[in-house]
């Protein structure tokens, strides 16, 4: 069982965990989806399903200009590695890579990519959708939208709203506080 936030080798920007058949990591560097697809790739998989999720260049019609994402990475990597289990398991993978960008990331750009490989395609098309879910839903990693007037804290789910960052000295009253500190949104009783 991997306990420990291990360095991949890679550089020194990316902290990974693994099991036997499961890959999860966090890294600044850019994406790489040959190398996602090549840690899943088995001649015991007739299906291998790659989702990456990029930045688009807007939201809500607001010009975005990049996002940027920040973790707690030791228990994000935790989390990564529960949810990657827990996949694997409930559809009878054979293999499960979860990479997810943290810092900026620039349009275009992929911020996860999650690469599944499983005995059928139905299995694996399920898996991969499930694992985005869940990672999205309980990973302890946290995105900032910027747009051309400002960045905005966003909860790591599709379409939700989220409070805008401000800058040092001002205060729109929006933002949670604790001990004088802005937090993100959501992370008020972290």
């Amino acid at each position: 069982m991997a306990d420990e936030v291990e360095n991949s080798g890679q550089t020194t920007d990316e902290q990974s965990l693994s099991e036997p058949n499961i890959y999860v990591s966090l890294t600044s560097n850019p994406l790489d989806s040959t190398t996602a697809l090549s840690r899943v790739k088995s001649s015991k998989a007739g299906a291998v399903v790659l989702f990456a999720g990029c930045t688009r260049d807007n939201f809500n019609s607001k010009t975005v200009t990049h996002l940027s994402y920040s973790a707690y990475a030791p228990l994000a990597l935790r989390t990564l590695l529960s949810i990657a289990r827990s996949v694997h398991s409930s559809h009878s993978l054979v293999s499960i890579s979860v990479t997810h960008r943290l810092g900026r990331v620039d349009i275009g750009e992929e911020s996860i990519l999650i690469a599944v490989s499983a005995p059928h395609r139905a299995a694996a098309w399920r898996a991969g959708e499930e694992c985005l879910e869940r990672v999205k839903e309980k990973a302890e990693i946290w995105k900032e939208e910027w747009f051309e007037d400002g960045g905005m804290w966003r909860s790591n789910r599709d379409g939700q709203a989220g409070v805008p960052v401000v800058k040092e000295g001002q205060d729109s009253g929006e933002h949670a506080h604790v001990d004088g500190q802005q937090q993100a949104p959501g992370r008020e009783n972290a």
